[in-house]
């Protein structure tokens, strides 16, 4: 008879007792009650246990000096449940830890357990998806298995999955890493291959396969993901052992290897960006000196010596477009779409040095993680690092001229921010009225998302008889209606929402899908943002049956109530995740389900992606297949594609012309924005017919009202995607 074995028993007795769905993995009601009935003295490891990867992961919790020592290392466990992960963690001299959970019921159990034996680690009654801990927070955050418990296999990633992973890329420090115990299931391999590429180190394990009674019987792997201060991409590199589990270890090999593809592709045009110490070697000349043309992007800061680190632009001006009123200039900008243009752009850096009339100009662009940072604070952070590179003929401290430059590059007269509300998705929301040089004295009301990469979404201006009523100082608590501003909901300022008008107009006037073909244009835009484009489109195009789909309420509300947002039989909003939305449009055979017209005005929240606009799980492979399922026979997809390097849209363009076999595209912005059209059907468009066709339909249904001029200068610059 064979020897009984109580751990393991135990185990399965509480395998079983285990939440048994997705719905009650992610229900903190769940565990609350099944941590209430069972307490945290009888558990078992879910995945590895401790003896199986006690020295590899304090080998990746060993940082080279002058990174603090492990008892003085702050490490973040996030969903920390009752394992004993912790305990050993501490028992090895780590003792900083903050533990989160969102079970009220694990945490208090935890903390009785561990208060008096082991007093320095914190507990937290935490949301691993609403941590709200500040930026650079953490040496180290070590997950294990809660990344796998946001994702649905069936369905795909839980709704706010994408702010778990940017909050860990925030919180952590630069040079930190996260370090994730996973089954390495397609979907979560495929989120951390993604979302880890610019900026990242990535080492991938094995764990032993020795488990102890009641872990789990699949293959366990380590994922160590170390932030980096440049912005590179760098191969994954794998420590795997094949020995066992050889199918599941086979097919992440197999994904790996497509990956370091990927990779490779990106890191062929990569910009070279340089650190001040290769600077000091002379890697780009004698850093001491002015250089004539010479233009150099590097990272400014030092970890243990700086608070933050810096993105940053050097330029040298030629002798002969002299004669300059400093040496040297130090310009500090706030991440927006012109500083993004900037850093695109040598011709843009170049005119912004010939304004400053400066023989050298130093750029340092600061991202939404300095927003609660005094400016004087920032000065005395860079100070040391902007004295070394200070050139010769500049022998005073005082002949470095600092200034903050935002207003004057975007060509802003005057502002004011009207409101600004937290969003837990994110981050701060800011509303701003804008006066702009150029503007007739015309106001602008424009939306800014702290997180996304362009910062701004988009503006409208506000009516001459609203702006003419608006005196004094308007108060931040005042809706739309309430303050008597009114926003002009049937002018488009922005490239990117103008083109959006031309290729749609355009392209289903080829598709002869018109209003006297009967029924209405079924549409549906991915993003809501102020309700610019939506609104316009109800107002301006009658044809059309709009479903927005946006994720954050917050975002609904103040499009509401400050850019004058509303619903009607027409134009319906869907506070839902859009990948689930658009796969059941895909995965649905009831008539009419299909769209006609898909638009994604979402811009990207994640650096590491390479991209500013759109959100790289858009524009993978996988999502574009869904997309193509989800348009009608004669579908139209549009977006916008923004980004500083060329390698990535490359690969953007492979994945699409693997889904989409008829592509077009046009500039707008000076060049720098890129508006993708996917028409689904095979058969190519012929363009200039279609243009011809389109301005006939629009003098006999429009009348030629004075934005029909721009609808067609613009669809004459739409050019099949070569």
């Amino acid at each position: 008879m064979a020897e009984e074995n109580p751990a393991k028993e135990s185990c399965i007795r509480i395998a079983e007792e285990l939440p048994q769905t997705i719905v009650d993995f992610i229900s903190q009601e769940s565990w609350d009650s099944y941590f209430t009935s069972k307490g945290t003295d009888d558990f078992c490891e879910w995945y590895a246990d401790w003896p199986q990867f006690r020295t590899l992961l304090k080998n990746h919790l060993s940082f080279p000096p002058p990174a603090p020592p492990p008892e003085e290392m702050s490490i973040l466990v996030p969903a920390c449940g009752a394992s004993r992960l912790s305990e050993h963690l501490y028992d090895e001299g780590f003792r900083y830890i903050t533990n989160v959970d969102f079970s009220k019921v694990v945490i208090e159990a935890m903390m009785e357990r561990n208060n008096r034996v082991r007093p320095e680690m914190t507990w937290c009654v935490t949301d691993m998806l609403n941590t709200k801990f500040p930026s650079g927070a953490f040496d180290a955050i070590v997950d294990k298995g809660g990344l796998d418990i946001l994702m649905d296999s069936e369905h795909g990633p839980r709704s706010g999955l994408s702010t778990y992973i940017s909050e860990v890329k925030t919180m952590l420090k630069a040079g930190g890493r996260f370090i994730c115990l996973t089954l390495a299931e397609p979907l979560v391999r495929d989120l951390l291959f993604s979302k880890f590429r610019f900026g990242w180190k990535i080492n991938l394990y094995t764990i032993s396969d020795e488990a102890s009674p009641g872990t789990t019987t699949q293959q366990t792997f380590m994922f160590v993901a170390e932030k980096s201060i440049f912005t590179v991409v760098s191969r994954i590199v794998p420590f795997m052992d094949a020995s066992f589990m050889e199918s599941q270890v086979d097919k992440l090999l197999e994904a790996l290897k497509r990956e370091n593809t990927v990779r490779e592709e990106y890191s062929k045009s990569t910009d070279k960006w340089y650190s001040l110490e290769e600077l000091e070697q002379g890697v780009k000349g004698n850093i001491e000196e002015i250089e004539s043309g010479r233009v150099i992007k590097l990272f400014l800061g030092e970890t243990g010596v700086s608070r933050f680190f810096y993105t940053c632009v050097l330029l040298d001006a030629p002798p002969e477009t002299g004669p300059f009123s400093e040496q040297f200039h130090v310009l500090y900008l706030q991440k927006s779409q012109a500083s993004q243009k900037i850093l695109a752009s040598e011709f843009r850096q170049r005119l912004v040095l010939q304004s400053f009339k400066a023989a050298r100009l130093l750029i340092i662009v600061l991202d939404s993680s300095y927003s609660i940072v005094r400016g004087d604070d920032i000065g005395k952070d860079t100070s040391p690092f902007i004295l070394q590179l200070c050139p010769t003929v500049a022998v005073e401290v005082t002949d470095v001229v600092y200034t903050g430059g935002d207003d004057m590059i975007e060509g802003i007269k005057q502002s004011k921010i009207v409101h600004q509300v937290l969003s837990v998705l994110n981050g701060v929301i800011y509303v701003e009225d804008v006066m702009y040089n150029q503007s007739q004295d015309i106001t602008f009301r424009r939306l800014y998302f702290e997180r996304t990469e362009s910062l701004m979404h988009s503006e409208a201006p506000l009516s001459t008889e609203a702006f003419r009523q608006k005196k004094g100082k308007p108060k931040k608590t005042d809706s739309h209606a309430s303050s008597g501003v009114k926003v002009e909901h049937k002018i488009l300022t922005t490239g990117f929402h103008k083109g959006v008008i031309a290729g749609l107009l355009l392209f289903s006037t080829h598709s002869k899908r018109t209003t006297k073909a009967g029924g209405l244009v079924k549409t549906v835009i991915i993003g809501l943002g102020p309700g610019i484009l939506p609104m316009f489109m109800r107002n301006r195009l009658p044809s059309l049956k709009i479903e927005v789909v946006e994720l954050d309420p917050v975002v609904l509300n103040v499009a509401s109530n400050y850019f004058g947002f509303t619903e009607d039989e027409r134009l319906k909003v869907h506070i839902t995740d859009a990948i689930k939305f658009v796969r059941e449009k895909a995965n649905s055979e009831a008539d009419g389900s299909k769209v006609d017209l898909l638009i994604i005005d979402v811009d990207s929240s994640d650096s590491s992606s390479g991209l500013i606009s759109p959100e790289a799980d858009f524009v993978e492979e996988s999502f574009l297949l869904t997309i193509k399922d989800s348009l009608s026979d004669k579908g139209l997809f549009i977006f916008k594609l923004f980004s500083r390097y060329s390698s990535v849209r490359r690969v953007v363009y492979s994945n699409l012309r693997t889904v989409f076999s008829n592509l077009y595209h046009m500039y707008v912005d000076d060049g720098f924005v890129e508006i993708i059209f996917a028409v689904k059907k095979e058969a190519p468009v012929e363009l200039e017919e279609a243009c011809e066709a389109l301005e006939r339909s629009l003098r006999d249904n429009y009348n030629m009202h004075p934005w029909i001029n721009n609808v067609l200068h613009d669809s004459k610059l739409i050019k099949p995607l070569p």
